[in-house]
């Protein structure tokens, strides 16, 4: 296996977060590489249209903001190399890094590996994925403006993405595989209020088995309904199913080497700078990473900015 010569910054994921971290690393003369890792452009690449990037009045595709990120970050001489990160050793300096191509050593990392949504493990969820099935409703819904859709979920996210949709769609079929919803109260007082207005439309006990549709995308879910140990199969006519069961942040290669916190990993915040800065100086992270809150493409980009600023100080302090 080859080696690439020692850097002083390595960028660790292509998504926006990784991107802007590159973009603001080469601003600052460091010269950085950027790994794309297997998932190059990350989530955005299953999005459509895009049209709440602040500047761009018109509509733009996920792939065509990422490649303008790309395009951005290499016009600027931010180094892109395909490869893929399988192992890391944080322990000692240099730090070390093992990909599926080469092998790298830097003095600072950031990490913007994002996070995967899960999924239901459907066939027909990966023939429709992007064409009526979403697992981003403030990305995705206003395309569904006056149509039927459904939600699958009972925690935060999926309350909050219910909630969110049933102020211009027409009606959102709310479907959760137990006979509780986990969310907080306060979502769930809302929710009842809307449940009142015939908004939404709750199936407990229910799981989704069969999405169906065309060539223009969905057109109905089935579910299977569990009552009194009773088994019976709805079909809900939707344009659109959006799947909030939360997601996976793509960690798994640092767990024994960082500090994290349900699989996301743990920065300083605070007041004070080195917002981004993990339980190893001169590691750093951002993006979905860091956030299951927010999950948003300007947040992840906002904080790439800050790992970048964070990581230039941090170099700087070792000449």
């Amino acid at each position: 296996m080859n080696s690439i010569k020692h850097n002083k910054i390595i960028i660790l994921g292509s998504g926006p977060a990784g991107y802007t971290a590159g973009i603001y690393a080469s601003r600052a003369n460091l010269n950085p590489i950027l790994i794309t890792g297997n998932n190059p452009g990350g989530q955005l690449m299953n999005t459509n249209e895009i049209e709440n990037w602040p500047g761009d009045i018109e509509k733009i595709s996920g792939s065509g903001l990422m490649n303008r990120m790309y395009q951005h970050a290499k016009q600027l001489n931010t180094k892109v190399i395909s490869d893929n990160i399988t192992e890391v050793n944080f322990t000692k300096k240099p730090f070390y890094l093992k990909g599926e191509k080469y092998q790298y050593t830097t003095d600072a990392v950031i990490i913007a590996t994002g996070a995967t949504p899960r999924y239901l493990g459907l066939e027909s969820e990966k023939l429709f994925k992007g064409k009526g099935v979403s697992t981003c409703a403030v990305c995705d819904g206003f395309f569904y403006k006056n149509q039927e859709v459904a939600v699958v979920g009972g925690g935060n996210t999926a309350i909050e993405e219910t909630l969110y949709l049933s102020n211009f769609v027409q009606k959102v079929h709310l479907i959760h595989r137990r006979m509780q919803f986990s969310a907080e109260k306060i979502l769930l007082d809302r929710l009842e209020k809307k449940i009142k207005s015939k908004k939404i439309i709750t199936y407990f006990n229910s799981t989704v088995t069969q999405i169906l549709g065309d060539f223009n995308g969905v057109t109905h879910v089935l579910i299977q309904n569990k009552n009194n140990q009773l088994t019976k199969t709805l079909k809900i006519k939707v344009s659109g199913l959006f799947i909030a069961i939360g997601y996976i942040p793509n960690t798994n290669v640092f767990k024994n080497e960082l500090k994290m916190k349900n699989g996301y990993i743990e920065v300083k915040q605070g007041i004070h700078g080195n917002y981004t800065e993990t339980s190893i100086p001169g590691i750093f992270a951002a993006g979905d990473v860091i956030d299951h809150v927010y999950k948003q493409a300007i947040t992840s980009s906002a904080s790439g900015c800050m790992a970048a600023l964070d990581s230039e100080r941090y170099i700087n302090s070792l000449v």
